[in-house]
């Protein structure tokens, strides 16, 4: 249950057949030495569309026969649906009862069966175990599944190719899957760069458990949904440890900020999670000063209410 540097090297031989490399743009008026890797150009709109298409690459013919269920408030859910349909594999996705219904139609629009049930993802998560074990489905968790780590390792592997000299990559968390693929391609790549997580300080679990040195649940009301995760996961949190420089935390009104920056100096419609990198940027500017930075934008699929918001 760990990830080398050269599983995200056969990972990125999988997927240069189904994904192209991601754009690294910097932009002016936002701030020349801040590079955006716009993970949002992915046919999901997220990063997770790596993690998954590797994950079912790597599946035996028999696990991919008995189809797959995942549990997600929603980027990973659209990535295990796109995967399954490149695969031919069925695929059930449990999503919080009160999850984004944009999210939840784009899974459905992918094939996925979407099932509404658990208060929070930690509901869904056990409601998809109950399901797998009743329909003989192969669980899939957003977190501790080392071949989606792998997959999502190769965003990092082009971040470093296409800029060998920055000095940090910003990374939101929620599962944590992101800033541990960071860290493992970092030390193979760019050992002096440094990696800085960022998290929502009203769902602070993946922060928490990094500074506890072990997983931990806390209270889950960020209202960004690629964040609220409730708890630390195991297999992220084993790399992050010793590896991560810095994990920092920001306020949501912090993020939505970062949101109408995007919008406005990088033309660029961002989620709150796809935002996240770039709030700790701007809420800490004493610690980017005068360096050379990347910022990850993970996902650009802003709901209704966010769209609201960011033209208030």
């Amino acid at each position: 249950m760990t990830v080398t540097f050269n599983d995200v090297l056969r990972a990125q031989r999988r997927l240069a057949a189904h994904l192209p490399p991601t754009p690294l743009w910097a932009y002016r008026q936002l701030d020349p030495d801040v590079l955006v890797k716009h993970e949002n150009t992915q046919p999901t709109g997220a990063f997770k569309a790596r993690g998954a298409l590797t994950l079912l690459d790597r599946m035996s013919a028999d696990e991919r026969a008995r189809g797959v269920v995942t549990y997600s408030t929603g980027n990973h859910a659209q990535a295990i649906a796109y995967a399954a349909a490149a695969f031919d594999t069925r695929c059930v996705v449990v999503m919080p009862e009160k999850a984004n219904p944009f999210k939840a139609q784009a899974a459905r629009a992918l094939g996925a069966t979407v099932v509404l049930e658990g208060a929070d993802l930690a509901g869904s998560g056990a409601h998809a175990a109950a399901l797998a074990e009743a329909d003989g489905l192969r669980l899939v968790s957003p977190g501790d599944e080392p071949d989606i780590l792998a997959g999502v390792g190769t965003l990092y592997q082009e971040v470093f190719a296409a800029a060998p000299d920055l000095d940090a990559v910003v990374v939101p968390i929620g599962s944590g899957t992101g800033a541990a693929a960071a860290c493992v391609v970092r030390a193979a790549l760019a050992p002096r760069c440094e990696v800085i997580g960022v998290q929502s300080s009203a769902s602070p679990a993946g922060h928490d458990s990094w500074r506890a040195g072990s997983c931990v649940t806390r209270p889950d009301t960020t209202a960004v949904e690629g964040l609220a995760t409730g708890r630390g996961f195991d297999l992220p949190q084993r790399h992050l440890r010793g590896a991560l420089n810095d994990f920092l935390l920001v306020d949501d009104a912090d993020i939505a900020r970062a949101q109408r920056l995007l919008a406005t100096h990088a033309h660029t419609l961002a989620e709150g999670a796809g935002a996240t990198a770039l709030a700790a940027v701007l809420t800490h500017p004493d610690r980017f000063a005068g360096r050379k930075i990347a910022v990850i934008c993970t996902g650009g699929n802003a709901g209704p209410q966010e769209l609201r918001n960011l033209s208030a």
